[in-house]
């Protein structure tokens, strides 16, 4: 065979995975950094699932978005969303044909892991005070101490008014904190796993160490703090039990690498792809031909239970009530739909390269990865999208020029995980993962590749817009 002859065919039947750069369109970098621009204010605006709902409201209500109320009529065009109950939203852009003919769907999570306060936290020891944490999702908990964090939350007053909690998060604000073993002492911490190094219930906030009041009393330190709350924020220790407190990492979405190609931050799983979902249906520039939706779900890092999780019925009240507008069943809907599971995928480490199957994993600036299926081992707790899905998508992408990339979590038994793919395909909805690849999945300190965030966004809205 000619050379130019194995060349050619070479290109014709063989896969060419490239890396995104080489393939972005030149004039395209300056929106894709206007895009990473927002996507940083949006992460900073939102450090836990409240601020988060509540940022993605105020974008939706200066994109034309209006509150849905239950009866209200609704017609092509018009842009409505749902709050449920401040920790998770509704988003729809109703589109010219019938809910009949199904809805295009986007479905992310915006709760990440962090440091819940425990019912009764306060506490004093050694004349310091604390407060005791239960950590809320998969975290590696060595990862947590001695970093700058800061509290966010409500504390609900029994009167039924809440009280907003934001400890750390401005320039002039404190600090708090998780102490570890000095080195010198560390003998005994450094024979054990990294599992067991950091015990949860070592995972204790300090809070201070002034006292007041006389020196004969006892428990001055936690007093002192106890004061200085209702000073703040007018609550009494009492009030710890009715409260939603998340202790977060104290740190801002920044550009990383010499060359600002990434991003680093907390919480990009899964704003990041809860990002791209939300800003891909608020730039629709015109009304899409089938119904798009949005979906920013909570508690999927605990198993999306609970009425803000994906598993509740917000998710199908929400499509009945605008089915039902329409004279629409609901299940007519569903069967017809699309949902794109909007959310992260491990990007390929070389420093961790033995848990990585190469072939299949994600890489940074390759674009956003497509997962067939997720899971553990034998794919266990996964959504396995059909191959008829998988060409779907695939055409979707390559006609709105999308960068995209085939991925697996890591090797088949090196672990697994899990989506809220699961839950929609379970409602008899065709549903396909897909996200932004992620260095250090579920750390404090997240990094993501800028063409991949962007790429995502694109994506997005490819499903939002696409003709069929």
């Amino acid at each position: 065979m000619e050379k130019s002859d194995f060349k050619a065919l070479k290109e014709q039947l063989l896969s060419r995975r490239r890396n995104g750069f080489d393939r972005l369109d030149g004039a395209e970098r300056d929106t894709l950094e206007s895009y990473c621009a927002g996507y940083k204010a949006f992460l900073d605006a939102g450090k836990t699932e409240r601020l988060c709902a509540a940022e993605a409201i105020r974008l939706a209500e200066q994109a034309g978005y209006r509150p849905y109320v239950r009866g209200m009529a609704v017609k092509a065009g018009d842009k409505v969303y749902l709050s449920n109950r401040g920790k998770s939203v509704l988003l729809a852009h109703i589109g010219e044909k019938s809910l009949a003919e199904g809805a295009r769907i986007a479905a992310a999570h915006i709760d990440s892991p962090r440091l819940d306060l425990k019912p009764n936290p306060l506490y004093e020891d050694g004349e310091l005070a604390y407060f005791k944490t239960h950590y809320y999702g998969g975290l590696r908990k060595y990862q947590w101490v001695t970093i700058p964090l800061e509290l966010h939350g409500v504390v609900a007053l029994r009167d039924g008014t809440t009280v907003q909690v934001n400890i750390g998060a401005d320039a002039a604000d404190p600090r708090l904190v998780i102490t570890d073993l000095l080195p010198h002492l560390g003998a005994e911490q450094n024979k054990k796993t990294l599992g067991e190094a950091i015990p949860g219930e070592t995972l204790n906030l300090l809070l201070g160490s002034e006292p007041i009041g006389d020196r004969e009393e006892s428990g001055r330190v936690k007093l002192a703090v106890m004061k200085l709350l209702n000073e703040k924020y007018g609550i009494t220790e009492d009030d710890f039990t009715s409260a939603e407190l998340e202790a977060v990492p104290a740190v801002k979405a920044t550009d990383i690498g010499l060359d600002r190609s990434m991003i680093g931050a907390y919480g990009h799983d899964d704003r990041v792809c809860a990002y791209a979902a939300l800003r891909a249906l608020l730039d629709l520039d015109k009304t899409p031909a089938r119904t798009a939706v949005c979906v920013l779900a909570d508690k999927e890092e605990i198993g999306s239970d609970g009425v803000t999780g994906m598993q509740s019925a917000a998710f199908d009240t929400f499509m009945e009530d605008l089915c039902e507008s329409q004279g629409v069943p609901l299940r007519v809907c569903f069967e017809k739909s699309f949902c794109l599971s909007a959310d992260v995928t491990a990007a390929y480490d070389p420093n961790f390269s033995d848990v990585y199957e190469k072939r299949n994993a994600a890489y940074l600036n390759y674009g956003i990865g497509l997962c067939k299926y997720t899971g553990a081992r034998g794919k266990s707790g996964a959504s396995d999208a059909d191959a008829e899905t998988v060409a779907y998508i695939r055409n979707v992408f390559d006609e709105a020029g999308v960068i995209w990339q085939i991925a697996e979590l890591g090797k088949v038994d090196a672990g697994g995980g899990g989506t809220v793919a699961v839950y929609m395909a379970n409602r008899n909805i065709t549903t396909l993962d897909a996200g932004v690849p992620v260095l250090s999945m579920h750390a404090p300190f997240e990094t993501v590749s800028k063409l991949d965030c962007y790429e995502t966004y694109k994506g997005m809205k490819a499903v939002f817009t696409a003709a069929d």
